[in-house]
């Protein structure tokens, strides 16, 4: 089973809270939190994939991003691999374009919210970058 390559966005705004939104019910781990992104297209470079994923689903564009992690994930009827970056200096306000809600949280929030399987590793990420930052 090829991989889905999937561009990922850990949105911070200004204070360093992170955008996260929730699936819709009926898409693959539906009803769960996420991070923004989506799948990159052949011939795309995961940068563009993402400010195109960015600017479809909520609206914004963004000045600055920067590779935080790549996660291989395998859920048995389909397999990611999660190209992950943080991304800064946002151009535009973010609003849920395809009816999706949205939630800025601090990185100690994160673990109020129920993820995918894959994102584990991402919220472990964060938590532990925006840590560093605040100490």
């Amino acid at each position: 089973m090829a991989a889905v390559h999937v561009a990922v966005g850990v949105v911070l705004d200004e204070q360093h809270r992170v955008l996260i939104s929730r699936r819709a019910s009926a898409a693959h781990q539906g009803g769960l939190w996420e991070f923004p992104g989506g799948k990159v297209e052949p011939g795309e470079s995961v940068e563009r994939a993402l400010a195109r994923e960015l600017r479809e689903e909520l609206g914004i564009g963004f000045a600055s991003s920067q590779p935080l992690l790549l996660v291989p994930f395998n859920y048995g009827d389909k397999a990611v691999l999660l190209d992950v970056h943080l991304v800064t200096e946002l151009e535009g306000k973010a609003r849920g374009l395809e009816g999706q809600p949205l939630r800025w949280v601090t990185a100690e929030e994160l673990a109020r919210y129920e993820f995918p399987a894959a994102n584990v590793p991402i919220v472990s990420a964060v938590r532990r970058r925006l840590g560093e930052q605040a100490g």
